[in-house]
């Protein structure tokens, strides 16, 4: 079992009291961050608020136990909220749980076969363009509830185009109030960082807004306008199976858990380079894997490894799988004692996090260092992934990335090849050229 040894079992040597206390505390931190983001990123994957904090919970305690970094932070991600949202609208919320649960199955079956490393050659231009795109979609699946705009009963859109020729067909039901809740919102998040680093602003957000939309003239759409807020303790069940649905979210399952791969271990590099430790990618996937069952069996939606929640860990002194733990632990707390409080949570507040969220995830940084690098065959992948992204699906960008990515490879071994025996031969020639003339 070389290649599956928890962080857990190594992690408490040498521990003392302070150790204890600085993870309890950036573990307690870590869930006031998670909290609203938890609630948020499930309402944008057209799931119920609470699934968000499920996921968290379940997926966040499980790979904190058994996973292969000390500090990796797990739970719901805005990387899945257009995949959910997809899978929910065309295959029902038992559609969501079985592809959760094959996707936790495929990533046991990788660090199994121990392919943790291989994921390193998914080729950057490739994660960068669908990093992008989903960013792109998540900001305009949010413009509705930011303007406050009201659609027609049973209007439903799922890909990006449809949801922007709505949001122009409806323009006219725009809703000032929710407009100036949103920027306010947006105010805070911006500004608070410069205030109070330790507090986040996506909580002063939240507390504001909600303060100020209980002034009776403000008309907001909140949560608890819109869902039935639950706090009870998630249940196991088992999804209604059939091999019709099962083979309907098989190609999602398969980019859920290559998505949920990739980013987790990212999430763990740059956490390795914070600490100066060294993760282990495959029981990693294995820990990732059964978290990601377990949150199917639970009703949750994916959950990866989350890099700023992660990175707020360890600069708020989390350094062993305790922080991950106590961040599981609490987020149990608030969803037991204080999730009746969430339906005061204005909607627009929920897209300017989102919004927020998408601007950090966005990577645009990278993206335009690509296109000045004038480098065309990584500026091709980029931009086609980036497109097919917002226009289709992620399944389709990352496919069609890898082919043009790996076909761009192969033309330039051949005419290498090509070129080095061309070389040979007339070195060859010139050779025997020589000897005839000696």
């Amino acid at each position: 079992m070389t290649f599956f040894k928890p962080k857990i079992l190594t992690s408490f040597k040498g521990y003392k009291a302070k150790n204890y206390l600085s993870d309890v505390v950036a573990g307690i931190i870590v869930a006031i961050i998670a909290l609203p983001l938890s609630i948020a990123l499930a309402i944008a994957s057209g799931a119920t608020p609470e699934t968000g904090l499920f996921t968290a919970i379940i997926a966040g305690f499980a790979v904190s136990l058994l996973g292969g970094s000390k500090v990796n932070i797990t739970g719901p991600t805005a990387a899945f909220a257009t995949i959910v949202a997809g899978i929910i609208a065309t295959n029902g919320m038992d559609g969501l749980l079985i592809a959760t649960i094959m996707a936790g199955i495929i990533l046991v079956i990788m660090g199994l076969c121990r392919v943790g490393s291989l994921i390193k050659f998914i080729p950057h231009s490739i994660t960068v363009g669908f990093t992008g795109g989903i960013a792109v979609t998540l900001v305009i699946g949010q413009i509705k509830d930011f303007l406050g705009l009201t659609y027609p009963a049973g209007t439903n859109a799922i890909e990006t185009i449809d949801k922007l020729k709505l949001i122009f067909e409806n323009i006219t039901t725009f809703n000032p109030w929710a407009f100036g809740i949103g920027m306010l919102g947006l105010a805070i998040l911006i500004a608070w960082p410069f205030i109070l680093k330790k507090v986040p602003g996506s909580l002063i957000a939240v507390i504001v807004s909600a303060l100020v939309c209980l002034i009776p003239i403000i008309n907001v759409n909140t949560i608890g306008s819109l869902y039935t807020i639950s706090s009870s303790l998630p249940t196991p069940r088992l999804p209604a199976f059939s091999w019709e649905k099962a083979l309907a979210v098989l190609p999602n399952a398969f980019t859920i858990a290559l998505l949920a791969g990739i980013e987790s271990l990212l999430s763990c590099v740059v956490s390795d380079n914070m600490i100066g430790d060294k993760h282990s990618s495959n029981t990693e996937l294995i820990a990732l894997g059964t978290g990601n069952i377990l949150v199917g069996f639970f009703g949750g939606i994916p959950a990866t490894g989350a890099i700023a929640r992660t990175a707020a860990n360890v600069k708020n002194g989390g350094r062993s799988p305790l922080s991950g733990i106590t961040h599981a632990l609490v987020l149990l707390l608030v969803l037991t004692l204080l999730m009746p409080l969430a339906s005061y949570i204005p909607m627009p507040i929920i897209s300017a996090i989102l919004f927020i969220v998408a601007y950090n995830m966005s990577e645009w940084r990278k993206f335009v260092a690509i296109i000045k690098s004038k480098k065309w065959n990584d500026i091709l992948v980029l931009v086609t992934t980036f497109a097919l992204t917002v226009i289709f699906d992620l399944v389709k960008a990352i496919a069609v990335g890898l082919v043009i990515h790996y076909a761009i490879v192969l033309v330039k071994f051949i005419i290498a090849k090509h070129k080095a025996k061309k070389d040979n031969d007339n070195n060859d020639n010139e050779q025997t050229k020589n000897s005839d003339e000696e």
